[in-house]
């Protein structure tokens, strides 16, 4: 980057390295002391060699002078408690210009500062013989000089941290020079105290601990950076006095000498500094405009966890310092999105997602989606075509939906004939559950749990909308005469814009469309009002009746798929109940059963006198479902069927462990390929004992 950064933009990457120990010989005596460095080109910016005053091992060169080898210049033997007397060898070579521990090291004892770095990193003139080169170029000759000349004891491995930019990764180099600070003492104490009084809150609250220990442990901030783009330094120099002036106005004539020779800094502001003011200077401040007024301070702000002390802490302590108050309420984290192996997207894996190339294969909302689903605030998400899949399947399932009931619309549709005395149990119960919804849903977003709430509006359209409630009414839907079919259309267009509404943040276009459609008096979706849970609207019994009889569907539809039945062969469905009342409700639901359950008819007992003894049964709540074995199968064909599949099933059983008992397949394949023999070995052994529990069954039967 050829630039000054802060130390917030820089990131540590551990690297292998080494340690070379190097003589430092005494002057005047054949003694010397050794020092241990990872970084042995910046010897040669070297001031004085440091050990800790009660470091009884060196107690006695502290004020001596040494020879810095290869430079031939004289250093003293500092004391100070800055040195880890367990850390390398005790002794510390002091590089104010290139350390900035050192540098404080240096400030203390009064050092002088040597700087032996141009700004590409190559030597300067202060390095003598070894200007001009590169840094590690001049690394590996220094150290082969020092190997020549007997400076240069041992080297070791060793693993270490190395300061890295956070934008171009490149190895940072520390190195003195002048720089434009903010003095952030005075500006991190009220922002500290902002979000231990809840003045702003963080969403996960764990990431409150990151902000205080970074504002509880700032330096001050480098804001300028030796950049072509950005906003140039509001300094200007005069050419004759060399007074410097700062003016929120460009000036025209020096304020010491009058004179208009004035030169502006030639530096930038750090990006960071600039987009810390963002929440009041995209509002018009400095002046006091409506927008500033009405808008500021937000409610709340959404980013990253890795820009918290990057963006959020500024953005707050700035606030703080040019509004007089915090610029949000809520700081709403949320995790990274990676690629579908958990890794971080990036150039080098070229894993990266072009969102227009995504939106053109399956449009804006299903991305929308795609990101939100399944997520919680600060935890990543890992992103995958499948996931592309599921978010598109799911605005087909939508769309084909309002096509159905849009089919079924007359021309300029109302519902002015409604008589709710004409809602059915499935009626009662949709809107009940729309109801439920939209508080559930409504909590979530409060919240801030948005994965949660659209798991949830996905399951209700898909599941109960979609799957249940328009299979349910389509007898009424499909005879014009029917009674009650203007309530089955009215009740479709309630849940349908109910739904749109809950659903429009995450998906605004496809929701935009429909609900134009719809018979309603917004102009549009996005100025309608968000739907209000309303506890008259609850209807709990239907919602426990409607769910005993889906239950009921369910079983049989298992009993008969279990049993590998014919969809063309209806069987009778025998009930036993506890309660009369869910007998009555079977009993209205008869058409119900006969289209989805797939039966010719059924029975209602309050005991098991009438069930027969090959009955194959179920448990639900409130109820025992039967159905006789001799209405599903033709014992004969079933028989051959299932000996024919056990055969099938012990041979590939034969064939995986056959597989997984050879050595050289198991310590050869692939670990995945391994992995997925095993799942195939379980799931025939699992099949295979159901298929033995079948036959064994039938034979009782027979």
């Amino acid at each position: 980057c050829l630039t000054s950064i802060s130390d917030a933009e820089v990131e540590y990457d551990e690297k292998e390295g080494s340690f070379w120990y190097i003589r430092y010989p005494i002057k005047g005596t054949d003694d010397y002391l050794t020092v241990a460095t990872t970084r042995p080109e910046t010897m040669l910016g070297d001031t004085a060699l440091a050990v800790h005053p009660e470091d009884e091992r060196y107690k006695s060169f502290i004020g001596k002078t040494v020879i810095l080898p290869l430079m031939n210049r004289e250093i003293p033997v500092i004391a100070d408690e800055y040195v880890e007397k367990e850390f390398g060898t005790g002794v510390v070579k002091i590089t104010p210009a290139h350390d900035p521990n050192d540098f404080e090291v240096g400030q203390r004892h009064d050092l002088p500062v040597i700087n032996i770095l141009n700004d590409d990193a190559t030597m300067n003139q202060n390095a003598g013989v070894y200007e001009g080169l590169d840094r590690y170029e001049a690394r590996k000759k220094i150290v082969k000089d020092l190997q020549e000349l007997d400076f240069l004891l041992n080297s070791k491995p060793h693993t270490h941290n190395v300061g890295t930019c956070y934008r171009c990764h490149s190895v940072i180099e520390p190195k003195v020079s002048k720089q434009w600070f903010v003095a952030m003492k005075s500006l991190a104490e009220p922002a500290i105290e902002a979000v231990k009084t809840s003045k702003t809150q963080f969403v996960p609250e764990r990431f409150s601990k990151i902000y205080f220990n970074w504002m509880e442990n700032v330096q001050d901030w480098c804001i300028s950076r030796q950049l072509w783009w950005g906003h140039r330094i509001p300094a200007w120099y005069c050419s004759d006095c060399g007074h410097m002036q700062v003016s929120r106005t460009v000036p025209e004539t020096c304020e010491k000498c009058a004179s208009n020779n004035l030169i502006q800094d030639e530096d930038v502001l750090d990006t960071w500094f600039s987009s810390a003011l963002w929440p009041f200077s995209t509002l018009g401040w400095p002046d006091k405009t409506d927008d500033l007024d009405y808008f500021y301070p937000t409610s709340v702000l959404v980013t990253g966890y890795d820009i918290i002390f990057f963006w959020v802490a500024r953005m707050i302590f700035s606030g703080i310092e040019h509004m007089g108050e915090v610029p949000f309420k809520y700081v709403l984290i949320h995790g990274l999105v990676r690629d579908s192996q958990g890794r971080k997207m990036s150039k080098s894996l070229n894993n990266g997602v072009d969102p227009l190339e995504v939106i053109d294969q399956y449009g804006t909302d299903a991305l929308r989606y795609a990101l939100i689903i399944g997520t919680s605030p600060g935890n990543d998400m890992r992103f995958s075509n499948e996931k592309l899949d599921s978010s598109r399947n799911f605005a087909n399932k939508i769309w084909n939906a309002f096509r159905f009931v849009m089919m079924n619309f007359e021309e300029d549709e109302t519902f002015d004939d409604v008589n709710i005395d004409n809602f059915t149990l499935s009626d009662r119960w949709i809107l009940s559950r729309a109801n439920t919804i939209i508080r559930d849903v409504t909590e979530n977003l409060e919240k801030f749990e948005l994965g949660i709430g659209l798991q949830k509006i996905y399951e209700f359209i898909w599941e109960e909308f979609c799957d249940w409630y328009i299979e349910l009414v389509k007898p009424r839907l499909f005879d014009r005469e029917a009674k009650g079919r203007i309530e089955a259309l009215y009740v479709l267009n309630e849940v349908l814009k109910i739904s749109m509404k809950l659903l429009h943040p995450f998906m605004p276009f496809i929701t935009e469309q429909i609900y134009q459609h719809l018979v309603t008096d917004d102009e549009s979706i996005m100025i309608s009002d968000w739907p209000i849970y309303n506890e008259e609207l609850n209807h709990p019994e239907s919602e426990s009746l409607m769910g005993t009889v889906m239950e009921a569907i369910r079983s049989i539809r298992n009993i008969k798929a279990e049993m590998k039945v014919p969809v063309n062969k209806k069987p009778t469905a025998i009930f036993v109940i506890d309660d009369l009342k869910m007998g009555t409700i079977f009993e209205q639901e008869e058409s119900t059963f006969i289209r989805l359950a797939g039966v010719s008819g059924f029975e209602v007992h309050t005991d098991k006198s009438n069930v027969p003894q090959d009955a194959v049964s179920s448990v639900i709540d409130g109820a025992e479902i039967y159905i006789p074995l001799d209405e599903l199968l033709d014992f004969d064909k079933e028989m051959e069927r299932l000996q024919k599949e056990k055969k099938n099933l012990k041979a590939e059983i034969a064939r995986a462990n056959g597989k997984l008992n050879n050595e050289k397949f198991v310590s050869k394949a692939p670990a995945e390929v391994v992995a997925a023999e095993r799942e195939k070995l379980d799931k025939y052994s699992e099949m295979y004992s159901k298929v033995l529990e079948r036959i064994e069954l039938m034979k009782n039967k027979m």
